[in-house]
């Protein structure tokens, strides 16, 4: 029931300032106020959603993707004051996993906070993965987490409630089965779902492995594929298979607990969780500490099903680029590797293996054991070749060969179903607008207008990319459009060619593709539009 009077008060406020008082971009009365006749100012409230929700299709970048980029952070953190305390053992400096900080008594803390956007779009698995993300840095430097705290950015009224409820209780669980106890937590209502978990953990003070210690001669262990990003990006956009989402999200929700107690087991040297500055990353960072050079095989690295045939058909998201820029300058690739395999190495993963450095007369010993409890992707994946300055070459035996681009259909969700619609990139496709509006004399709709709001809907799912990539039925759209010298389509495709990043010569190209196929009256009609 609306409170009059508190609404009156409240209202009266904001008109008096000429700024809503609880969102200052707004006026008062406010968009929501008009439509709905609600006042959030006031204390009422949106009736919260229902319904099942997709994480994924929230949020701009899914995962550890939402990261900020290892070379931005280390620009932005060079001239930040040093921390001058001898019991901090382990600190910013060391851009490693997790802060270690000596207890005097032999013990030491270690403490880590992880928080990223939903990599999966159940929000219960959402809750599983965050917490396993989280812990893992603990489990990347020898130590035992014991507590947690979580943090969680959550757009309330905006989908539902239960979907809160729902990412909490998941980590909770996950955080049991890690035998971790969660003693608070804090969140902020956010436009974006973000969760995570600031973790304290514990560990002898000689026992700290850090990603500095890597020796020449080691070999290289990674406990888990590589791909996540790569597959989260492909659901995003509806080309992602099921069998990738259920592996990706079995490897997510699984804890670096038992590769860590083994890997201390068998005397790694070094070891570091690779997550959201990818493989190339993380490994050029444990080198770089280490002051060693390291060898991969690409052909060795583990690879969930499916990432192969999304990156030749360039699924590949931008994070990818952002991993490049940050450590690029020290990965040499091997000239016969394609760029798309050596992309996947730049891949930025949530909660990802342990990239553990290890004896070699210990390697094959780690590997058994990690096989024997269940971790059958751990595979070695290269050595460290000696000393040097940080430098890692890729390089392969020939054996994994990059696959032709195949077609992947969506994945069927269990979401209502709706009259499908053009993708929003899209727009309206060009020539439904010359099909009359359907609405009879009395405003009702017509049977035209159920017509053509199929028709609307066919020409947007033809125009969206499937086996095709976007870029290509672009260029076809101008050639087509030229071909049938239709004004209203060209003018609207040249328009989305260029923001879609086409040079001139591109477009050109295109377009004389359908002066080919309809000749000399096309060239003219393309010339007038081009030129206006």
């Amino acid at each position: 029931m609306i409170n009059t009077e508190r609404r009156k008060r409240v209202m009266q406020r904001s008109i008096k300032l000429g700024h809503c008082i609880c969102d200052p971009k707004q006026p008062c009365p406010c968009d929501l106020f008009k439509a709905k006749n609600i006042c959030l100012c006031a204390g009422e409230r949106l009736e919260s959603p229902t319904g099942p929700v997709q994480l994924t299709k929230m949020v701009e970048k899914a995962g550890c993707a939402s990261k900020i980029d290892q070379a931005f952070l280390k620009q932005v953190l060079k001239d930040l004051p040093a921390v001058d305390d001898p019991r901090v053992l382990v600190g910013v400096p060391a851009g490693d996993d997790a802060g270690v900080y000596d207890m005097g008594d032999g013990t030491a803390l270690v403490q880590t906070v992880d928080v990223f956007t939903p990599s999966v779009d159940d929000p219960y698995i959402f809750g599983q993965v965050a917490a396993a993300n989280s812990v893992s840095d603990i489990y990347a430097m020898g130590g035992t987490p014991i507590t947690a705290v979580s943090v969680l950015g959550f757009p309330v009224r905006k989908i539902p409630d239960k979907a809160m409820n729902d990412i909490l209780s998941g980590g909770i669980d996950k955080m049991n089965e890690a035998g971790v106890a969660i003693i608070g937590g804090h969140s902020i209502n956010d436009s974006e779902i973000k969760a995570g978990f600031a973790v304290t953990g514990i560990i002898d003070k000689d026992k700290i492995m850090t990603n500095a210690n890597a020796q020449p001669g080691d070999m290289l262990v990674l406990t888990k594929p590589l791909g996540t990003g790569i597959v989260a990006f492909a659901s995003q956009i509806g080309r992602a298979e099921a069998v990738s989402i259920e592996a990706i999200n079995k490897s997510m929700t699984t804890l670096n607990k038992k590769a860590a107690e083994l890997m201390i087991k068998f005397g790694a040297h070094a070891c570091t969780d690779v997550t959201g500055f990818s493989l190339c990353g993380h490994l050029s960072e444990m080198a770089l500490s280490s002051g060693v050079d390291v060898e991969v095989i690409w052909d060795n690295i583990p690879l969930f099903p499916g990432v192969l045939e999304y990156a030749a058909a360039s699924i590949l998201p931008g994070a990818i680029e952002r991993n490049k820029e940050s450590c690029g300058n020290r990965i040499v690739a091997a000239d016969a590797l394609p760029q798309e395999m050596v992309d996947i190495c730049y891949d930025a993963q949530t909660s990802g293996g342990l990239l553990i450095s290890i004896a070699a007369k210990n390697a094959d010993k780690l590997l058994k054991a990690l096989h024997s409890e269940g971790i059958s992707a751990a595979a070695i994946i290269g050595k460290i070749s000696g000393k040097g300055s940080g430098l890692v070459r890729i390089t392969t035996n020939g054996e994994r060969k990059i696959p032709s681009p195949k077609t992947t259909e969506p994945v069927e969700t269990k979401q209502p179903k709706q009259t499908p619609a053009p993708a929003e990139t899209d727009e309206v496709p060009c020539c439904a607008d010359a099909v009359d509006s359907g609405k009879s004399s009395d405003g009702a709709e017509s049977e035209v207008a159920q017509v053509k709001a199929k028709f609307t809907a066919f020409l947007g799912a033809a125009s969206s990319p499937h086996g095709l990539d976007a870029f290509t039925k672009q260029a076809m759209a101008i050639a087509l459009s030229v071909a049938t010298r239709c004004e209203p389509c060209l003018k609207m495709h040249l328009k989305k060619a260029k923001e879609k990043g086409f040079t001139q010569d591109e477009i050109d190209e295109a377009a004389w593709m359908g002066i080919s196929f309809a000749g000399s009256p096309a060239m003219v009609f393309y010339e007038k539009i081009k030129n206006q």
